[in-house]
């Protein structure tokens, strides 16, 4: 988790893999292998951090604050695509902005080995790159971006809202961009959870790639275009990819220009109508099994790299306290989508009908993967976010 953080947010770091009990000894001063204190973080400064959490590097690096203000025009919750946009527009045109992430900028986009299909990049961008620039972009206008921090439940009153933080702080703003996106959904299978970040990894493991040796197979779960992104990426570096579908093709799932070099690329193999019903090791991940439901074939495979990209759902439990509507999968729902047969939208307090992208409380709006019926691709994000933000000034100058 460490690493991936690191290589999301785009510090320099070196990894370096302890191999025996003698080297932890005389190099680090651990008692061996299975030393509780690992991993150890090293800093330029001589500073020494024993089995650090994500916080403690943070802090360590100067990026953990708290707010600067009382209270805010805008406060965005997720900083993927999405709400990095929004704070792009909402700082550039006024607005005393803050993005509150509980990881790292990027989101699902920021795992991604490589986005080529963004407008203005002909030759494709790392998500990780993408997000970096535009975080950059969005602190260079004022908007002030809080890592590490996760909001746990909302209070909304006339004219503000307040967002309660899992640390204990608030954020108070008289308006909010919710843009939280989705987890990426678990392998449900017994022993799946033994072995996260031991052999199986959730989304597309640009993080992990330097680790992988030419005699390895690794195995992707999903038919989207983040997991045909990682199989690509780890063509590159691995003596073979697997990509394991559930559907019976990739064509109604992937971009084409994906497809097209899915299909040549000579050490990518497609397995449709499968998916992997067993996982097996010890410590760490070792074999898999893959079973076509075509056929009931079973195969198993040794491997200690499987990633898993076969979609999401939206974390918005805290929705519901506030009274904002979602859909059965737990999706916001905004905009005309909330209007009655009748076009009335039931318990809705103004006048006027809810923007585009508002929800059922004025002033709270959705945008990117979090939102009902949104595209679910990096670029009608950054778009959602650009608007979300011009509905915001509507709603500030007239309610």
């Amino acid at each position: 988790m460490i690493r991936d953080f690191l290589h999301r947010s785009d510090i320099p770091y070196e990894w370096l893999e302890l191999h025996s009990d003698a080297e932890a000894r005389d190099q680090y001063g651990l008692s061996g292998l299975n030393d509780s204190r690992l991993p150890v973080c090293l800093f330029p400064d001589g500073t020494r951090l024993e089995c650090p959490t994500i916080r403690q590097v943070l802090e360590k690096l100067g990026w953990f604050h708290d707010p600067s203000r009382s209270e805010y025009d805008l406060a965005i919750y997720g900083a993927g695509p999405a709400g990095l946009s929004a704070a792009v527009y909402g700082a550039s045109e006024g607005l005393s902005t803050i993005v509150v992430e509980r990881f790292t900028v990027g989101g699902q986009a920021g795992s991604s080995s490589k986005i080529e299909n963004y407008l203005g990049f002909p030759c494709g961008i790392s998500g990780a790159d993408l997000a970096e620039r535009a975080r950059d972009q969005a602190c260079r206008f004022g908007a002030e971006i809080l890592i590490g921090r996760e909001g746990v439940r909302g209070e909304l009153m006339p004219g503000k809202g307040v967002g309660y933080l899992a640390d204990g702080g608030k954020i108070v703003a008289r308006a909010m961009i919710c843009a939280t996106g989705v987890e990426y959904r678990r392998l449900d299978l017994p022993n799946a959870d033994q072995f996260l970040g031991a052999g199986i990894y959730y989304g597309a493991g640009a993080s992990e790639a330097s680790l992988c040796t030419d005699d390895e197979d690794v195995f992707i779960v999903g038919g989207g275009n983040s997991a045909g992104q990682a199989a690509m990426y780890f063509a590159k570096v691995v003596r073979h990819v697997y990509l394991v579908v559930r559907g019976p093709s990739l064509k109604e799932t992937i971009s084409q220009y994906l497809l097209d070099r899915i299909k040549t690329a000579p050490n990518v193999t497609v397995q449709t109508d499968s998916e992997v019903t067993e996982v097996i090791g010890d410590r760490i991940l070792e074999e898999i099994v893959i079973t076509n439901h075509q056929t009931d074939e079973q195969h198993r495979y040794g491997t200690r790299w499987l990633f898993i990209c076969i979609g999401g759902y939206p974390r918005t439990d805290w929705a519901v306290e506030v009274g904002i509507r979602r859909d059965p999968a737990g999706y916001l729902i905004t905009g005309p989508d909330l209007q009655n047969g009748d076009g009335r939208v039931e318990g809705w307090p103004l006048d006027r009908h809810p923007y585009y992208l508002e929800t059922n409380r004025p002033g709270v709006f959705a945008a990117g993967d979090v939102r009902h019926g949104s595209v679910k691709r990096c670029a009608s994000a950054v778009g959602e976010g650009a608007m979300a933000v011009a509905f915001v000034h509507r709603y500030l100058s007239n309610g």
